[in-house]
């Protein structure tokens, strides 16, 4: 306790820096909610030319830019990278990664000696791919641990936020652990409705569930579900989706972690 207690103090005596690229608005509100629990700085990312277009615009600019090697040009940031030890660095994920204006930010700046802390938005995953790619992209950095949320679940992600924050040592508080998962096991009938339940409307098809572990907390019944599909090459694959079942609240997926 004592020893966390430590490195709670040594996060909050730090200057913090929350910098975002936000598309549609939803990533900068999850920036603001990590400014306004950490007491941090904050900056908003943006593109010399604005992917202003509607979705399938944006979509094509951003393929033809990965398919040709290029990145966009931003606009100056104000902040002192320098001045600061710990950057949030948020992002929406385009094609299971950071958006192309976070390609551009680590093109330019090492963030050597830098402790970041990814965080994301997403339809159905990328955190861990893009926490993956910060890191081959910024060796001299400290790449930690990050969080992400769906778009669908926005509405979650303050008390979500708070529980991150303070499990990870960057904001005082104490909070109930949630418990490990149990084991994985065959799914039943039960679980296949569940997990249809929550997956079967999303607009890309997410397979088959094999096995899974749950967990019960106080206020949700949790699970962890390997699911066999298929990539965007056709070649099958395995896939771990997480979904969640509060309350009296219909089921719904958090998670795909590819």
């Amino acid at each position: 306790m004592a020893m966390m207690a430590s490195i709670m103090t040594t996060y909050a005596q730090q200057k913090t820096l929350v910098l975002f690229y936000s598309q549609t608005g939803t990533t900068q509100s999850v920036a603001e909610e990590l400014q306004k629990q950490l007491g941090a700085d904050i900056e908003r990312i943006e593109a010399e030319k604005p992917y202003d277009g509607n979705f399938q615009a944006t979509i094509q600019r951003g393929q033809e830019e990965m398919r040709n090697g290029e990145v966009p040009a931003l606009k100056p940031i104000h902040a002192k990278l320098a001045d600061y030890k710990t950057i949030f660095i948020g992002y929406p994920i385009w094609f299971g990664t950071y958006a192309m204006p976070i390609a551009t930010l680590v093109k330019e700046n090492d963030f050597a000696g830098k402790t970041i802390v990814p965080f994301c938005t997403f339809g159905s995953g990328g955190l861990n791919t893009s926490t993956n790619d910060l890191r081959k992209a910024l060796p001299k950095a400290d790449i930690r641990q990050g969080y992400g949320v769906r778009t669908a679940r926005i509405a979650s992600a303050p008390k979500e936020i708070t529980r991150f924050l303070i499990e990870n040592g960057y904001k005082k508080g104490s909070i109930k652990p949630l418990p490990d998962y149990s084991e994985q096991q065959p799914v039943t009938k039960a679980d296949c409705d569940i997990f249809d339940a929550a997956c079967s409307s999303y607009q890309f098809p997410l397979g088959t569930p094999l096995t899974v572990g749950k967990r019960e907390t106080e206020e949700s019944t949790d699970y962890k579900f390997t699911v066999k599909s298929r990539g965007m090459n056709g070649a099958e694959s395995t896939s771990i989706i997480y979904v969640t079942v509060g309350k009296n609240a219909k089921p719904e997926f958090t998670e795909v972690v590819r």
